[in-house]
């Protein structure tokens, strides 16, 4: 069984985490979401397929490692106690929410980065999530940062704009590619807040099966937007596109999505976001080692700042949750 599978197995089978487990859930997700960049910056010249086809190839590929890893799942010795039946218009709801939210959130980063530029489209999408998960975990989930939280947020903000903006090359603002990105960062928001409000409540269910119906729900909407774009990847040096492609489908996909399902039930909607911006530190690391891109000044001083961020952050929420404990 892959890596993925037996994680998402032992998360099935031990679904009440620790909020240190959660963190670390939730920071493996964010580095293996930072290698997915590298990965698609060469399936777009290699293998000629547009954002759109390319994450429906991403999330159908994840949903049939999923569906895998099900079924090699140990079963149970001792059947746990059986739970009141979900009711279908509530988990429809939950399906249809988490699903449109994860495939609004890539399908629109993707389009404001081909607008507007990588630099601007992330800065904007990233920049800008934090801040909504917080307001709608202040307004819907009466979530409380305190100063040190606040202090926290606002040094990782402070971290990925110099890591993003203080490069070479930072594009033109347009005004397209900054609505999509902040529409891209309202859906990851959405399922960052619902995910936690179902998980508060009780009502989070499995979330090995959270991931799956999701993807589901992503690759049925995908698919005919896909095929208009372009479904099939160009025949020459098609096995290093499948390498690639099977990569994104099992790391930065399955697992990821799987892990960070799992860490949302216990941590905090606002510190698992901030904990994602790891993903735009651990991409430039990629570039550095990978892809012979110079490591300048400001990468090195947005990264120390960002992460410094993350860590105090991490601190506050293990700090906060260590009296229930």
């Amino acid at each position: 069984m892959s890596s993925a599978g037996e994680l998402l197995v032992l998360n099935t089978l031990h679904p009440a985490l620790s909020v240190g487990r959660g963190l670390l859930y939730v920071t493996i997700a964010a580095v293996a979401w930072g290698t997915a960049g590298a990965a698609a910056a060469l399936l777009y010249g290699a293998s000629g397929l547009g954002p759109v086809a390319l994450t429906f190839w991403r999330t159908l590929g994840g949903l049939v490692l999923l569906l895998a890893a099900r079924a090699l799942r140990p079963r149970r010795r001792h059947q746990p106690a059986v739970r009141r039946p979900e009711p279908p218009a509530r988990r429809a709801l939950r399906i249809g929410i988490t699903g449109l939210g994860l495939t609004v959130f890539q399908v629109a980063y993707f389009g404001a980065v081909e607008a507007t530029g990588l630099a601007v489209g992330t800065v904007v999408t990233l920049g800008a999530a934090p801040v909504m998960v917080a307001l709608c975990g202040r307004l819907f989930l009466a979530e409380r940062l305190g100063l040190g939280g606040l202090l926290a947020v606002a040094g990782a903000l402070t971290g990925l704009l110099v890591l993003v903006l203080g490069g070479e090359g930072t594009g033109t603002v347009r005004p397209l590619g900054v609505l999509l990105a902040l529409v891209s960062a309202a859906g990851y928001s959405t399922i960052t807040v619902y995910t936690r409000h179902l998980g508060r409540s009780g009502a989070a269910g499995d979330p090995y099966s959270t991931t799956l119906s999701s993807f589901a729900v992503g690759m049925v909407v995908l698919l005919p937007f896909a095929a208009a774009e372009g479904l099939w990847p160009h025949a020459h040096d098609l096995g290093r596109t499948v390498a690639l492609m099977v990569y994104m489908a099992a790391v930065p996909t399955a697992l990821a999505y799987g892990l960070y399902f799992a860490g949302l039930s216990a941590v905090r909607g606002t510190t698992v976001t901030v904990i994602t911006l790891i993903e735009p530190v651990t991409a430039a690391m990629i570039a550095v080692a990978l892809l012979d891109e110079r490591l300048t000044a400001s990468t090195v001083l947005g990264t120390g700042v960002l992460l410094g961020a993350v860590v105090a952050l991490a601190l506050t929420e293990a700090r906060t949750a260590a009296p229930a404990g």
